[in-house]
């Protein structure tokens, strides 16, 4: 994977090839972040990368000034990886294996952008639980924003805090507000 923009610009990071992951394309992710530049000063902002795998989206924000970052996976390895390479680079990336529902049970923290890439083959119930979750446990700050990544065939636009969605290639992006 490779780092767009901030301070770690065109750095390549290798993750093991045994992570169960599907990281966010580059095209995808640039325009992610073109979309919340015009939105947050990523330097006053917190930050959690739900599904993180590779901590792709976790560096890209670290990369960019964003000190308070929490990236969720339930897989070992990618929070090890998430982990290891924030040490290296000595930036505040709090890797946590959990199960991401149970952690949004539990949050006791909220946040000014939350970032979601389940799998693309969840149920459209399980997507919907995300965001569910999020709302029903103030997870997300006053004038923040959930952001859920899934395919094209996946359509969130009913769900009461939809604001509006992205697409790219075959990834979408639907953003949720309070």
């Amino acid at each position: 994977m490779k780092i767009i923009s901030g301070k770690y610009k065109g750095k390549h990071i290798q993750a093991p090839k045994n992570l169960p992951v599907r990281p966010t394309t580059g095209m995808a992710k640039e325009a992610l972040f073109n979309i919340l530049n015009n939105l947050f000063y990523f330097s006053e902002i917190s930050v959690l990368d739900l599904f993180a795998g590779t901590g792709n989206i976790s560096l890209e924000f670290a990369s960019r000034g964003t000190n308070n970052i929490t990236s969720v996976d339930s897989f070992y390895g990618c929070v090890k990886f998430i982990n290891k390479i924030a040490n290296d680079l000595d930036e505040n990336i709090n890797g946590i294996k959990s199960d991401v529902f149970k952690f949004l049970g539990r949050a006791a923290t909220s946040y000014d952008v939350i970032f979601a890439d389940p799998p693309y083959n969840f149920e459209l119930t399980s997507f919907e639980k995300i965001v569910d979750l999020v709302f029903e446990n103030n997870c997300l700050n006053k004038d923040g924003l959930l952001i859920v990544e899934h395919s094209k065939h996946t359509d969130l636009s009913q769900h009461t805090k939809f604001s509006y969605s992205k697409k790219y290639g075959g990834n979408m992006f639907s953003f949720f507000e309070n």
